[in-house]
């Protein structure tokens, strides 16, 4: 494991536990005024039974509310586990030396005013990292909201926290950089009857980040779920590692994490002092690793409820069961536009439903019993039972009209009886179609208690399948094609014709040229490749050079040639009169096809990406691109291909033929093996390559290294 420039805890001697797990407390700033910090702390304690040490610190005070004081850090027992900071910030620094005296175990700063205030507060945060790194002392924070440990009834945060019933089942975590997030995250996982193991909130990560605690919650038995969310990894490579495991070990990931606007990103930087990355190549890489990646707040407590109460993921096709004719068309619109499969039933399927069905509804999916099912409230065990005979339905959703108690009270039976009987291999979901209903609240506990996650809405239950069950999936299939290590790259811009030499050996397809530096050379460049051919300026400081007019096409003969070769210095000279160029990379004109765009990009902390879409004209204005991991294999990258919006341009569209898409995946699997071998590549770019028909291959028309 690894420690950064921000502090992030990973040392020898540094125990996590005696902060999660403490069985000896003190609060630094405790206090009997109801409503100060250290007075919430110590209420919460009380609230939830510690039955540990406590510990006060105040220097005014000898005693609170019966409980001694002592006046100072340094009165304190030796190697007590935590000491809880709840003092202004300019007592911080001198309160955690004297704690490193005192070989405290952890410590929790609440004060914000560090790395997000100023150069002052930079320097002290970089000192409490030096501390915590030098006497292992594990320090949540600062500027955070502390902890909550349900399992063992331990809330040391300011916020008032009720008693939380242990519950069975599959127990979350929370791990949060904002502390606010995290208590509203675990107000609403509480509301939804979860079994919650921890709540943390990291804060400005002085000494200690989400990493760490992501670690520390997949080595929890009692943790089984981990929520996070991240404004700024600060580590990527390890949380990457850890995500890996979490997917081995079944430990499902649910992560939010701002930053997709540039106003975001700003507002990250100034909230925990964090340096923003970039949001789509994070998303590329989490998501690749496992992680199920939401957009929102509603999305994350969705996602948990249902990974909480649904170990085996709701991956494929779903079926729906409603009550509305107007309602499946809408459901057939939102799932086609978030990509949740919803597939007509399968011929057993199909005449198991015509079989349960009065003849006046149609069998499709979704299913409309209509009002039917009043009159008849064992409809929805049938319609259950013949759905649960297709394979290829991973989850079925009952989306339903509550109306009124009465209503209800007449549906919920007959549905929870359904489910209790036929006790389903596959995750069912129950989502209210009216928010608002009133519904008795002992059939949502019901349901909830066979396993069965109630949704507010459809179109929520809809999306958390969607993200969920994309997330569990397989991961995709990897490249076996070893790394490809170019030769040393000189730092900066690797003009085309050099780029072209160290890629090719690579198996990277170009069309047939040479370069010249001479017209006496260029003339035999074309005696050898023939004509037409193109001439492209060749220089490190010209890396658009159609703008400079270097580029001349479809010269037929020795005529033109001189002629041409002519006109591109002249136009290169007019362009940037101080420019000097290389010379001119002369290559065969090729037949015509559609346009493509390839890349690469290397993140310092990420690592390699691939780009892959359409290119010329539509990769300006449609940004019909993917982003994808370097490793995947010309089998997972063709499904790649086949997922961007013109994929139909590629496999006949109106008439034309098919094209080359395996060529295209076998070129994008070897840039992947060249990025993955040769991290000092900042970027490439293929831009356009050109793939033909079937059977006929793909030619990249230009190439450009950009190495740091």
């Amino acid at each position: 494991m690894t420690e950064d420039a921000t502090g992030s805890l990973d040392r020898v001697g540094a125990d996590i536990s005696r902060l999660l797990k403490p069985r000896s407390v003190a609060i630094v700033g405790a206090s009997p005024t109801p409503g100060a910090l250290g007075n919430s702390v110590m209420r919460n304690l009380d609230r939830l039974g510690f039955a540990g040490d406590l510990h006060l610190v105040n220097p005014r005070r000898a005693e609170i509310d019966g409980r001694p004081c002592v006046s100072a850090i340094d009165d304190l027992p030796e190697g007590i586990d935590v000491a809880v900071l709840a003092i202004p910030g300019p007592a911080v620094l001198d309160s955690v030396r004297a704690l490193a005296r005192r070989k405290a175990g952890a410590a929790i700063i609440f004060s914000a005013g560090f790395a997000e205030g100023g150069e002052e507060g930079i320097e002290a945060q970089a000192e409490i990292g030096r501390i915590s790194r030098e006497t292992g002392m594990v320090i949540e924070g600062p500027n955070c909201l502390g902890l909550v440990n349900f399992l063992d009834g331990i809330a040391l945060t300011f916020v008032e926290i009720p008693p939380v019933p242990r519950r069975p089942g599959r127990n979350v975590a929370l791990v949060s950089q904002s502390g606010a997030m995290a208590i509203v995250e675990a107000t609403t996982l509480i509301s939804k009857d979860l079994g919650l193991s921890y709540s943390i909130s990291t804060g400005n990560e002085a000494a200690s980040g989400v990493e760490d605690y992501l670690e520390q919650m997949l080595d929890d038995d009692d943790t089984q779920i981990v929520g996070m969310i991240v404004e700024q990894f600060r580590d990527p490579a390890r949380f990457l590692t850890l995500a890996a495991k979490a997917r081995e070990i079944g430990k499902p990931i649910v992560l939010l994490h701002p930053g997709k606007s540039a106003a975001a990103r700003e507002s990250a930087a100034t909230h925990t002092g964090a340096m923003a990355g970039d949001w789509t190549l994070m998303r590329t890489k989490v998501r690749d690793a496992g992680v199920v990646l939401v957009d929102n707040l509603e999305e994350l407590g969705d996602v948990l409820d249902l990974a909480a109460r649904v170990p085996a993921p709701p991956t494929g096709a779903a079926a729906v069961l409603t009550e509305s004719g107007a309602f499946k068309a809408l459901t057939l619109d939102l799932c086609e536009g978030i990509g949740l499969d919803l597939p007509a039933p399968s011929d057993d399927a199909s005449t198991a439903l015509r079989a349960a069905m009065p003849d006046f509804i149609p069998v499709s999916n979704p299913m409309d019993l209509t009002a039917q099912a009043l009159v008849d409230p064992d409809l929805y065990r049938r319609a259950l039972e013949a759905l649960l005979r297709d394979p290829q339905y991973g989850s079925v959703v009952f989306a339903i009209i509550q109306t009124d108690v009465p209503t209800s009270k007449r549906k919920f039976p007959a549905v929870v009886s359904a489910i209790e009987e036929l006790r389903p291999d596959r995750p069912v979901i129950f989502a209210g179609m009216d928010d608002g209903a009133e519904v008795p609240a002992e059939w949502i506990a019901r349901l909830r208690e066979l396993g069965v996650p109630y949704f507010s809405s459809p179109d929520r239950a809809f999306r958390a399948i969607r993200r969920y069950g994309e997330a569990m999936a397989p991961a995709p299939q990897r490249s076996t094609m070893e790394p490809v290590a170019l030769d040393a790259l000189a730092s900066g811009t690797i003009p085309e014709y050099r780029a072209k030499d160290l890629l090719a050996p690579a198996g990277i397809p170009f069309p047939e040229g040479g370069f010249a530096s001479t017209l006496e050379e260029a003339n035999a460049v074309c005696a050898k490749i023939g004509f037409p051919v193109a001439l492209k300026a060749q220089s490190a400081a010209l890396s658009h050079k159609s703008d400079a007019g270097g580029v001349i096409l479809n010269v037929m003969d020795n005529a033109g040639l001189a002629e041409a070769w002519d006109r591109l210095y002249a136009n290169v000279a007019a362009y940037a009169p101080a420019l000097v160029l290389d010379g001119v990379l002369i290559e065969k004109m090729g037949q015509r096809g559609v346009e493509m765009i390839v890349g690469a990009k290397t993140d310092p902390d990420w690592g390699p990406v691939i780009l892959i879409g359409f290119g010329g004209v539509q990769a300006e204005l449609h940004k019909d691109v993917r982003l994808i991991t370097p490793d995947l294999s010309a089998e997972a990258i063709e499904a790649e291909l086949l997922a961007l919006k013109g994929a139909p341009l590629l496999t006949g569209f109106r008439g034309s033929p098919r094209l080359d898409i395996g060529a295209l995946a076998r070129l994008v699997e070897r840039l992947g093996a060249v990025v993955r071998g040769t991290p000092e590549i900042a970027e490439i770019d293929l831009n356009p390559v050109v793939v033909f028909p079937e059977g006929q291959g793909c030619v990249a028309l230009d190439a450009l290294i950009q190495a740091g």
